[in-house]
């Protein structure tokens, strides 16, 4: 779902030129502030989910992405049938990743670089996919179920099976408001629970998650 972005400037003083039609100026005759670039303010966004955890914040930050890397992984590897998953994929290597995110490049650059790793891995995981007799893909029926043995995962594993793994409290409070984009007071709600003690699944989830991803690369 998203893709980045490269940008360059000019170097030396202006030209001496009058304003364009529709340029506007101070009463001084100054111009104003340029306002802020596209990337700038979706930069915004990402920081300001990164540091609240909230899932309205985390929403806006998909929301602001989600074309970009659709049109990206498209681009990167136009198969219909995979696109959609690659894209979700990403999305959620994005969340997990993003309370470390600090703004020393855009928002849309860094994004995209994950929709390239993820698209990468989903390329060696299917030039490693071993088959049976009967040409049947023995990765399907393994997708189905959930992924138990954590430390032996292979380095490109489905996030959708990490998800498998965790427990099931942690899971749904980390679906419901980190990719349903539900606030923390109605899932507690509808769990039956306190509003910490959501925001507490929720926080664990994401360290989970990490952790697995970190032993995912390095196996």
């Amino acid at each position: 779902m998203l893709t980045p972005a490269l940008t360059g400037k000019p170097s030396g003083p202006p030209p001496s030129v009058a304003p364009s039609p529709g340029h506007r100026t101070t009463g001084n005759g100054a111009a104003p502030a340029a306002a802020p670039a596209p990337d700038d303010a979706r930069t915004r966004l990402a920081l300001a989910a990164a540091r609240s955890g909230s899932p309205e914040d985390t929403a806006r930050f998909v929301a602001a992405f989600e074309s970009d890397v659709t049109r990206y992984i498209t681009f990167l590897r136009p198969d219909t049938d995979s696109v959609e998953d690659l894209v979700q994929e990403t999305m959620l290597r994005a969340i997990v990743a993003l309370r470390r995110f600090e703004g020393r490049s855009s928002a849309r650059t860094w994004l995209l670089s994950i929709a390239r790793r993820t698209v990468v891995d989903s390329v060696r995981r299917a030039a490693a996919r071993p088959r049976t007799t009967d040409g049947e893909d023995w990765e399907r029926e393994a997708e189905h179920r959930q992924t138990r043995d954590v430390p032996g995962l292979d380095e490109g594993i489905a996030l959708r099976n990490l998800l498998g793994a965790l427990a099931e409290e942690r899971r749904d409070a980390f679906i419901a408001t980190q990719l349903w984009g539900m606030s923390y007071e109605h899932c507690a709600s509808l769990s039956g629970c306190a509003v910490g003690t959501v925001r507490s699944r929720v926080s664990r989830a994401r360290a989970d998650l990490a952790k697995m991803l970190r032993a995912a690369e390095r196996a």
